[in-house]
């Protein structure tokens, strides 16, 4: 991330009054069982966008992205969602928020900066609001809570942007620590702390470069499919929601569910169950290479049964699966992403990086690799 205060001082002349930081996010399992009321393993990475923010005597906004060199304005009387301003929308958006609950706000001079890659599943949106919801709470001395805050930088994106996302990356971008892992059940909004020390092992990510394949409109037909199938599975006996049947129920669940709808909703269980069985196997100290081939079978399920995979990401796991040192991998990334997550030990990240040149020569697209530290939430600098 570059120097945020020099940036902002010289863009506006003096010094951010206060600097906040919020990470993206990683999945190591629960991929598509949000929209059913899940469980889903995210972890803040050790990248996130940083939000430098002070007060003007006007009621004038100025947004400045270092990262762009880009620079938007408006006001607070005129505030509201313009296409043309793209990532300022998102400030506009916690701004909106914040007006909406009654809060006073005079102007603002923000700028931003961050290194999580936008645009492929890694939470990059979410870390933009959270920062700024934490930054401008802090700078003005109010007094809502880590969820009130959560509620803002949410919202943000689906009230104020119309754009359809869950909540974990929010959470998390807010809630993860250090070391650690956070078991969320989605449909309550409880959570709680999974310790994510796995001597000698590291996660990696690796960007495919491969266009995203779906959105908004394609989690929304999959969110009325699996109300569908609730409907149907109600026949036969009750559940508030997926994570109420068990993979015996959905696998005998032949001629009450339509083919397409029963292998979708037996990913989902059986991802539940591998979150649930992966977190005994952390808090147990267990075998890295346990949890491994928790989350190829996890890669598995989204290839074979949900259909949300590629001959990219396949080529990514299966040649993990080769490379000496991996324990496991698999697809990765809020909504539709375009990364795999890996778990390999660490003095074998050399080997695994020259495997991409093949990647390159074949698929044409360049991969990128980073190393994930589980890391804190947001916080102020």
């Amino acid at each position: 991330m570059k120097d945020l205060a020099a940036l902002h001082k010289e863009e506006y002349g003096a010094a951010p009054q206060l600097i906040a930081v919020a990470p993206g996010v990683a999945h190591i399992l629960g991929e598509h069982t949000e929209l059913t009321g899940g469980y889903v393993m995210p972890f803040a990475l050790n990248r996130s966008v940083g939000f430098a923010v002070s007060q003007r005597k006007d009621n004038s906004l100025r947004f400045f992205a270092a990262d762009y060199n880009e620079r938007k304005r408006t006001s607070i009387a005129n505030i509201k969602y313009r296409r043309e301003d793209r990532w300022a929308n998102y400030l506009k958006g916690v701004i909106s928020g914040f007006l909406g609950a009654g809060c006073v706000i005079k102007g603002l001079d923000i700028t931003l900066s961050g290194d999580v890659p936008p645009g492929i599943g890694l939470g990059s949106s979410a870390a933009l609001t959270a920062a700024a919801a934490f930054g401008i709470k802090n700078l003005l001395g109010l007094s809502f809570s880590d969820r009130q805050l959560i509620d803002f930088a949410w919202k943000a994106e689906t009230g104020f942007m119309g754009i359809q996302t869950g909540m974990i990356e929010s959470f998390a971008s807010f809630l993860c620590r250090k070391k650690q892992a956070l078991f969320l059940d989605t449909h309550y909004l409880e959570y709680r702390y999974v310790p994510l020390t796995i001597k000698g092992a590291k996660f990696l990510i690796t960007d495919s470069q491969v266009p995203r394949m779906g959105g908004a409109e394609d989690l929304s037909l999959q969110k009325e499919d699996y109300q569908k199938s609730l409907e149907l599975l109600g026949k036969r006996r009750r559940g508030a929601s997926l994570k109420d049947y068990s993979p015996k129920d959905i696998r005998e669940s032949i001629g009450i569910l339509p083919e397409n709808l029963r292998r979708r909703c037996l990913h989902v269980v059986e991802e539940n169950a591998r979150v649930k069985e992966a977190e005994e196997i952390l808090r147990s100290h267990g075998s890295p290479d346990t949890l491994g081939k928790i989350l190829t079978r996890s890669h598995e399920s989204l290839r074979d049964l949900l259909e949300v995979s590629c001959p990219e990401f396949d080529w990514l796991v299966k040649r993990s699966a080769e490379t000496e040192g991996v324990y496991g991998s698999r697809l990765t990334g809020a909504g539709y992403g375009r990364c795999t997550i890996t778990l390999i030990k660490e003095d074998c990240i050399p080997e695994y990086g020259k495997r991409l040149e093949e990647y390159e020569r074949i698929f044409g697209f360049k991969a990128s690799v980073f190393v994930c530290e589980p890391s804190e939430g947001v916080k102020l600098l």
